[in-house]
């Protein structure tokens, strides 16, 4: 499982011209389900990126996490961050999980964060959206699990 986190201050998902889902300060999380990936990795996951901190506190020192910022969180489904590029000059998707399976972790995952008690938005599974974001910091991680 890949998953890319980014501290925005805000965020938005559009398919086929409609917007789908917005956020403002939080974080922006692009997930990835690689093959064998499983609800445990899900759980580990949303779990870890419930309690990074990655917000400042009141001498800028990175120690509040999303929640302490009452932070919103989108997360958008990703196959393409489980692709090697380890042979030729296309990407190779075979580490990508199949989509039924994908779908249910990715599902799980925005389920985890609104029990978490986070405002949560999703994109559409499978669907070619349309992401734009600002990106504060700029701050990006990846998380492999």
């Amino acid at each position: 499982m890949k998953c890319v986190i980014q501290r925005v201050k805000q965020a938005s998902v559009s398919v086929e011209g409609q917007l789908i889902s917005e956020i403002d300060n939080g974080l922006l999380i692009y997930f990835g389900v690689e093959k064998g990936d499983d609800s445990a990795k899900t759980d580990y996951c949303c779990n870890k990126i419930s309690k990074i901190r990655l917000f400042e506190d009141e001498n800028g020192k990175q120690n509040l996490s999303v929640k302490d910022v009452g932070g919103q969180i989108l997360v958008v489904s990703q196959f393409t961050l489980c692709a090697s590029l380890k042979k030729g000059n296309r990407p190779s998707y075979d580490n990508s999980e199949n989509p039924e399976i994908a779908k249910v972790e990715y599902e799980r995952a925005i389920s985890n964060f609104k029990n978490m008690g986070f405002d949560t938005k999703g994109g559409v599974f499978g669907a070619h959206m349309m992401v734009k974001y600002v990106n504060d910091g700029p701050m990006t991680l990846i998380l492999e699990k």
